[in-house]
């Protein structure tokens, strides 16, 4: 509330003369994310960048490492797409359509724009990462159209990459197509449209839910900018369905669409938003390019907390100071630790963890597996899509990437960004791999196997990750505040 009553001032005077607004403690405090007009860094989103490593040459000064992280991968990256927004479709007078795009069109967002389906008679159900589900002139609106301009920026033409497949086909119209009455649908509601990459995977359909959420951003225009009563238009004509499907609760109160849905129609949106991208060039999670020397993005740390509260995903209050272990376990081929039997029974039978060993799996709804990983200050896992829970752990929580399997950033990159403390296997001599590994075309790749890891090391190193948790001032006050409780209600 207080980035929102600091964003718009008119609301927060609104609030001040209100007698009944219940939200009076956030007036008068100064706070902004870090992209709004004289932003100044001491009010900036309260989780900002740390920069205690060496950046090994990328830059050449400390405040140029911290500047670069911010652009790449924090608020300073929503304020260069704001920065970046050029008007492609400009209106003369309100009942007109627009259009404006950030760079390379990975952004966008219009009104009263027409989209035009009649050609999606005929074509099946199989329509996913298609380029040309609009032919030319089937998307347009009634403008001053600099069509030039928005061709200079098409140079990333991918299906998931920018939205230049679509908007290269954009035309000015000769009416205004909501106005003059040229549409079968008019959505009146704001309207997300959005192309996924793989729902069945944790890691990159999570790069759909953060590009959604930090597009919030670019789009906060509006005081309604973060309202959950909008449309959500899935970009293709599969029926959506995933196992992290609640994760859209996080932003929409109504039923998720897709193609099927407006096929052989025109359709003319109100208000619509073509979010930013799950694998821009240089992209945000999936290609971030990350210096060195960096961790803790601000972005990162609000889009969790923007999901555990949406979701209303809860944290129990404690009855002991035990530092709760959660190793995540593998019903898959692949990457399974083969003795796992034996390192459980091994961190049971040290006093200061609590212990859980998780499946999460479609026996354990979404909710249920954040519920679960927002309770648990070390968590343990082999490298996979499971371990892209470690977003929703707490601030103070440590993640223990048992073995990268050749694949050394991926996870820790992402601990870096969520700003966590990350530990992995370090000495192969103490593990056994079960044999080459079997990859795509018989080819031998160290993802496509099983390992064994010596107990003995394998509880030194979570005991490394243990001992940072309990060394946190935020986890301690956590369980003073939490035994103080219970004392209370005795």
């Amino acid at each position: 509330m207080v980035y929102f009553f600091n964003a718009f001032p008119s609301l927060a005077h609104s609030c001040s003369l209100d007698v009944n607004c219940p939200y009076k403690s956030s007036l008068h405090r100064k706070a902004c994310w870090g992209y709004e007009v004289n932003c100044e860094r001491n009010n900036s989103y309260s989780v900002q960048p740390h920069c205690p490593g060496n950046h090994r040459g990328w830059v050449k000064t400390k405040v140029a490492q911290y500047d670069t992280f911010y652009t790449q991968a924090d608020f300073g990256y929503i304020k260069e797409q704001i920065d970046d927004l050029m008007v492609m479709c400009e209106a003369s007078i309100p009942d007109d359509s627009s259009l404006e795009c950030s760079k390379y069109l990975r952004f966008c967002r219009g009104r009263k724009l027409m989209l035009n389906f009649t050609g999606l008679i005929g074509r099946g159900d199989n329509l996913r990462y298609k380029m040309d589900v609009l032919g030319p002139g089937q998307i347009g609106g009634y403008c001053k159209f600099h069509s030039e301009r928005l061709k200079k920026e098409a140079e990333h033409m991918s299906a998931l990459q920018s939205w230049a497949p679509e908007l290269v086909n954009f035309v000015r119209t000769t009416q205004r197509p909501i106005l003059d009455g040229k549409c079968d649908i008019v959505i009146e509601k704001p309207t997300f449209i959005m192309k996924l990459d793989a729902t069945v995977n944790m890691y990159h359909h999570f790069c759909d839910f953060f590009n959604l959420y930090a597009s919030l951003h670019v789009n906060a225009s509006h005081a309604s900018s973060f309202s959950r009563d909008n449309h959500i238009l899935i970009w293709e004509t599969f029926t959506y369905d995933s196992a992290f499907k609640d994760a859209f609760k996080a932003f929409t109160i109504n039923p998720i669409w897709d193609l099927k849905e407006f096929r052989g129609k025109v359709v003319c949106f109100n208000n619509v938003v073509f979010p930013l991208l799950p694998r821009m060039i240089f992209g945000l999670y999936y290609n971030t390019p990350l210096i060195y020397g960096c961790e803790r993005s601000g972005l990162f740390h609000a889009f969790s907390k923007h999901i555990i509260h949406s979701l209303k995903i809860p944290l129990h209050i404690r009855s002991n100071k035990k530092v709760r272990v959660t190793l995540l376990s593998r019903g898959t081929t692949y990457r399974t630790i083969l003795n796992e039997k034996e390192i459980v029974e091994a961190l049971l039978k040290i006093r200061g963890y609590h212990v859980e060993r998780v499946v999460y799996d479609k026996t354990m709804p979404f909710v249920k597996q954040l519920e679960m990983t927002h309770n648990t200050d070390v968590f343990i896992g082999m490298h996979g899509a499971g371990l892209t829970h470690m977003l929703f752990l707490p601030d103070w929580a440590a993640v223990f990437e048992v073995y990268n399997c050749e694949d050394p950033n991926c996870y820790s990159d992402l601990a870096r960004l969520r700003g966590l403390k990350y530990v992995t296997w370090e000495n192969k001599t103490k593990l056994v791999q079960q044999d080459e590994g079997h990859g795509p075309g018989g080819a031998s790749h160290a993802k496509f196997t099983n390992y064994s890891f010596d107990v003995e090391e394998f509880l030194r190193l979570v005991d490394i990750c243990a001992s940072y948790v309990r060394k946190r001032q935020d986890f301690n006050n956590f369980i003073e505040a939490s035994l103080l409780k219970i004392r209370e209600e005795l």
